[in-house]
């Protein structure tokens, strides 16, 4: 009996003293496994690393530990020639879940082919992905993903704020290149709506910081990125995408129905630019007679009343749009940052949305797959949460030129393009003013032939979509195939 009472005892204590550990995430430290996938109908075999890079304060010491996943592909005979893609999503507090498992990497979640949660949740492969032509990085900035500040003394504010962020993650790259070797491959970053301010400020940052010039720099569903657009213009270019949103939720006249998104579209964007534009420049001086045409035209192309647009003075609210325009049309909500997704309030009443129907959808079917892709296919282990959206704020907005910095730095750096990649049917970073973004990042026009646009026929993440997973990764290829320079060729004017 005595002796079952000590073995008890001693369970008893062993199961308190693993209770009492606590938490840590380990600074330093990679799990490699080996996988392949069929890429466009060709084998790729190709390694994972997982795990974690450390961030040095100026006196060299480890102050956080930002996790990420690194894909390399292993029967690449040149790794010096192989491109590495480093990729963000954004937030800023948005961990890189995103584009990793429903995007550019070897592995997409189990979802619908138009975006929406199935079960059972999991992942397959993705016969789209980007890694036959390219290396991928996916980093989590801090607080984000796995990422945590290790040092009880370092205030996490340290790396929350615009230049915060890029100039420690500057750090960190060149860490994590010269670590795995990449100085002598063509770089590329990759980042998603924050993530655009991101690799923006960063492409500048790594060149002029730590002279690591890069190829290409792709910007999905940018954010404004510094670029001033506030008053009338701000207005002004809402009315496309809700031509775009009101088209796909069939609140259009039955003659703009019957015309293509493509034909519809350029059409709306020219009212926008040569009416729509001047008239609300003129604010409370534009005649009753204009500003009752105004709110006629916009109210054809927005699938709203006329008599709503009237009592906003043209200046009518993403948020209340997505609530009024299916008000009387069987009462739907639609999306923030996909207006496919419907919602329901708990009234019809009101000027904007209880809920963003989409973002709860995209939970609904990441959350699940990206916790069991790590411990499963990964096999990287911890109790520490996987931090979808982390605790970032408040988080410092000042100071913010970064369509500058990437403007300066391709102007440094003659190989440097950029593509850009837009749903229609994103209502917080418009399409239209990704297209607006573009025409001003540089006044002078000289560098517009090296600026390219691409848009599809779904959200803020496009590929959630398969038809435009498969296009916009294609897009990417392209773009990667297209920015490295011939054998010889210099970079100079």
């Amino acid at each position: 009996m005595r002796k079952i009472i000590v073995i008890q005892l001693f369970a008893g204590l062993l199961f308190f003293g693993l209770q009492a550990q606590d938490r840590k995430l380990p600074v330093d430290t990679v799990v490699e496994t080996e996988h392949e996938v069929t890429i466009k109908g060709q084998n790729v075999p190709y390694r994972a690393m997982t795990g974690t890079q450390p961030v040095w304060d100026k006196d060299g010491k480890a102050v956080a530990a930002l996790f990420f996943t690194y894909y390399e592909r292993k029967d690449v005979k040149d790794r010096d020639a192989r491109p590495l893609i480093i990729s963000f999503n954004g937030g800023p507090g948005s961990a890189s879940v995103w584009m990793h498992i429903a995007y550019t990497g070897p592995k997409i979640l189990k979802i619908d082919d138009e975006g929406f949660p199935v079960q059972p949740y999991g992942i397959r492969d993705n016969p789209y992905s980007v890694l036959d032509v390219a290396d991928i990085v996916f980093v989590n900035p801090v607080n984000t993903g796995y990422s945590r500040v290790t040092d009880k003394d370092t205030k996490p504010t340290t790396f929350f704020g615009v230049n915060e962020d890029i100039k420690y993650l500057g750090e960190w790259v060149n860490t994590f290149v010269t670590r795995q070797n990449r100085w002598a491959s063509p770089k590329y970053l990759i980042g998603e709506s924050y993530g655009t301010t991101r690799v923006s400020g960063l492409a500048n940052e790594l060149q002029n910081s730590h002279w690591m010039y890069l190829n290409g720099v792709i910007l999905v569903s940018p954010t404004d990125l510094g670029i001033d657009r506030s008053g009338p213009v701000e207005a002004a270019n809402r009315l496309p995408y809700f031509a775009a949103a009101a088209w796909y939720q069939k609140a259009l006249a039955p003659e703009l129905q019957a015309k293509d998104l493509d034909e519809l579209l350029p059409e709306v964007e020219a009212f926008t630019i040569n009416e729509l534009l001047p008239a609300m420049a003129m604010g409370g001086f534009l005649s009753d007679d204009k500003k009752a045409a105004m709110a006629e035209k916009m109210a054809y192309y927005s699938g709203l009343s006329a008599k709503t647009i009237l009592q906003e003075n043209l200046d009518v609210s993403t948020s209340f749009f997505w609530k009024d325009l299916l008000r009387e049309r069987g009462g739907y909500t639609v999306g923030r940052l996909d207006s496919r997704y419907l919602g329901i309030d708990k009234k019809l009443g009101g000027d904007r949305p209880d809920y963003n129907s989409e973002l709860t959808s995209w939970l609904h079917s990441f959350t699940p797959a990206i916790n069991y892709y790590f411990k499963n296919h990964l096999k990287w282990e911890t109790d520490i949460k996987y931090n979808m959206f982390g605790p970032v704020y408040p988080w410092n907005r000042d100071g913010d030129r970064t369509g500058e910095n990437l403007r300066q730095a391709m102007a440094e750096n003659p190989y440097l393009k950029v593509l850009c990649q837009s749903g229609y049917y994103d209502g917080a970073t418009t399409y239209f003013n990704a297209k607006y973004t573009l025409w001003h990042l540089d006044p002078s026009g000289r560098l517009k032939d090296r600026l390219s646009f691409k848009g599809y026929r779904s959200g803020h993440m496009m590929y959630l979509r398969r038809e435009d997973l498969q296009t916009a990764n294609e897009d990417i290829r392209m773009f990667i195939k297209q920015t490295i320079p011939a054998p010889g060729q210099p970079a100079k004017y």
